[in-house]
């Protein structure tokens, strides 16, 4: 009984995000760290290629309307720039094996498809960031041999080839021009696209001072720049990027579901993002993404019949949720990464009305607002705590609690005071709430309730 105060206790402490230290010694502007438009917002990967049958841009703009009327906020474009031919993967190539920094993949269409596009997302609210890949270029760009000495070399001259990317030469950061010209690039696509940001991938490759001056140089041309890094390195944050990866906490989400982990390991995870990065840097919660629906299967395999619990629980902490291509309409089946292989759009199983409804519900309350802005963060102590995660966010005189049954059993739990109190809605159905002290959860079963 001991151990379980204990526990209860250190969780209250930990979700106390709101009073923890840090916030209290860091100094916070009036008009925020963060750009304005980030507090609320959700991000939404786009594949291209596997958007429409014909894999445009232009294809591609037919969707902005439904995707504002989903409610998303972000477009993040998976790369879309030329990429090379030597030692290409598959028949059509990885995005991420980039010949030109400042050229569009004919696949894609023209420079001006791609204006276009964002210019109508401009239009109808929505941000648009592009995924920019500064670890490495193709094995065939100019670079290479107009400036072999800006790439990692191995004894005999050739640049090294990282893990089993054979078809990518990794960049040297030593060399300034090397470095000038990358820069110099990034902004190109804020010049001539008027895109909101980058998803930098494998930043934590990069050197952090990199980061630092790219940052300093961006906001100058551009003063609302959102910057997420695909990486878990803590520094990246503290002076550059808004927001990173949170890889650890969706690991334990996929091991959680498949019964090798119960709900410490997602508490714990969470007091490492506490302790270890800043209180204003944005963890990106997710259940799939390119990678992981490529490589490590659908959200479907990893998590079988926990997928919606997990979605939820993704939009209710305290971050930025991500929906990747296909998720809103319950897509089942890794997507080719080097092929072409269209998204059936056709709703399966009512994912569709489920992201609509979270993507709402963290527009309208302040409960769920991103770091910095968010609110108070407190785990609800209960008899089942390997179990069951129940918590409240509350935030303005918003407030949000929360319920899941994290294991693949049905469980009666008691709660150590009654929830919610009074003037709660139930989601999604917009319910009255009733005030428990117990309640009988099916497997994997949540509730949510708001006021």
């Amino acid at each position: 009984m001991k151990k379980l105060f204990l526990l209860l206790f250190v969780t209250t402490i930990l979700f106390s995000c709101g009073n923890n230290n840090k916030k209290q010694t860091e100094t916070q502007t009036a008009v925020g760290i963060h750009p304005e438009w980030v507090y609320d917002a959700t991000i939404y990967e786009v594949n291209t290629r596997q958007f429409t049958p014909e894999g445009t841009f232009n294809a591609f703009a037919t969707h902005l309307p439904r995707l504002k009327e989903l409610g998303v906020d972000i477009l993040w474009f998976m790369p879309i720039q030329t990429i090379g031919e030597k030692d290409r993967k598959g028949t059509l190539g990885s995005y991420y094996s980039i010949n030109n920094y400042k050229e569009v993949n004919s696949e894609f269409g023209s420079l001006d498809d791609f204006r276009n596009v964002v210019k109508k997302a401009h239009d109808l609210g929505l941000k648009v960031i592009l995924d920019w890949v500064p670890n490495h270029t193709s094995r065939d760009h100019a670079w290479t041999t107009e400036h072999p000495d800006w790439y990692r070399l191995d004894s005999l001259g050739n640049p090294i080839v990282m893990y089993d990317w054979t078809d990518i030469a990794p960049l040297y950061y030593e060399k300034p021009d090397m470095r000038s010209a990358m820069l110099d690039a990034m902004m190109f696509w804020i010049r001539e696209a008027d895109i909101d940001g980058f998803r930098c991938d494998v930043a934590y490759e990069v050197p952090t001072d990199f980061w630092k001056t790219a940052k300093d140089s961006l906001v100058a041309v551009k003063s609302d720049i959102f910057m997420l890094a695909e990486a878990e390195k803590p520094e990246l944050n503290e002076s550059a990027f808004d927001a990173f990866y949170a890889w650890d906490f969706h690991h334990k989400m996929n091991m959680l579901a498949q019964g090798k982990e119960n709900v410490d390991s997602l508490r714990l995870s969470l007091k490492r993002l506490n302790d270890n990065f800043s209180s204003n840097a944005i963890p990106m919660f997710f259940t799939s993404n390119h990678d992981e629906n490529s490589w490590n299967g659908t959200e479907f395999e990893r998590m079988g019949d926990a997928v919606k619990t997990f979605a939820v629980l993704t939009y209710m902490l305290p971050g930025m949720p991500l929906t990747y291509s296909g998720q809103e309409v319950g897509l089942n089946r890794r997507l080719a990464f080097f092929e072409k292989d269209s998204i059936d759009w056709m709703d399966k199983g009512g994912f569709t009305d489920l992201y609509k409804s979270l993507n709402t519900l963290k527009k309208k309350n302040k409960g769920l607002l991103s770091q910095e802005r968010d609110g108070k963060m407190t785990e609800i102590a209960n008899d089942k705590p390997e179990s069951v995660f129940s918590f409240k966010r509350v935030n303005e005189g918003d407030e949000i609690v929360c319920v899941f049954n994290l294991s693949k059993d049905a469980v009666k739990v008691v709660f150590n005071e009654e929830i919610p109190s009074a003037g709660f809605t139930v989601f999604p159905n917009a319910e009255t709430a009733t005030s428990v002290k117990e309640l009988d959860l099916k497997p994997w079963e949540y509730k949510v309730f708001y006021k």
